[in-house]
């Protein structure tokens, strides 16, 4: 763009505007690019300064609610995947005390929960295998005090 000027030399705006639009071989509206000044430019570098401060302000503060959330999130989205976990496997984990019975002749090891559900069949081990003091399953009363006669 070039630097010509018309009217620059009349110092009232009101009489440079009417010189103007008198010599002017008509008026058109245009869109375009305005200098501004240096005390606008200094205005508008504040005004950006402070709208930036106050976006950084509300920035943390939604960062700090995002965090809350994600918080109050985090334990329901878990609960959400262990129950459509339970659901796919139609059961669910638990930990709970198990009872232990080792059949000699078979020599495996099951365990069943309080219910009497088996919940496991293994091998049985070497420990295991070893005979106990109370291991009387499967004799009556009567074989136990050698009176069967």
């Amino acid at each position: 763009m070039s630097n010509k000027t018309i009217g620059k030399d009349i110092a009232n705006p009101i009489q440079r505007e009417q010189f103007i639009k008198d010599n002017a071989d008509g008026v058109e509206n245009k869109g375009y690019m305005k200098a501004y000044t240096p005390e606008q430019l200094q205005g508008h570098k504040e005004k950006l300064a402070n709208v930036s401060i106050e976006i950084a302000e509300i920035e943390a503060e939604l960062k700090e609610v995002q965090a809350e959330y994600k918080g109050r999130l985090k334990p329901l989205k878990e609960a959400r995947a262990n129950m459509v976990s339970n659901i796919k496997a139609k059961a669910e984990y638990v930990h709970e005390p198990c009872y232990r019975f080792t059949d000699q002749e078979t020599k495996t090891t099951e365990f069943y929960n309080k219910e009497g559900d088996l919940v496991e069949e293994r091998p049985a081990t070497a420990d295991e295998m070893q005979p106990t003091l109370f291991a009387v399953r499967g004799f009556n009363q009567a074989d136990k005090t050698g009176t069967n006669n």
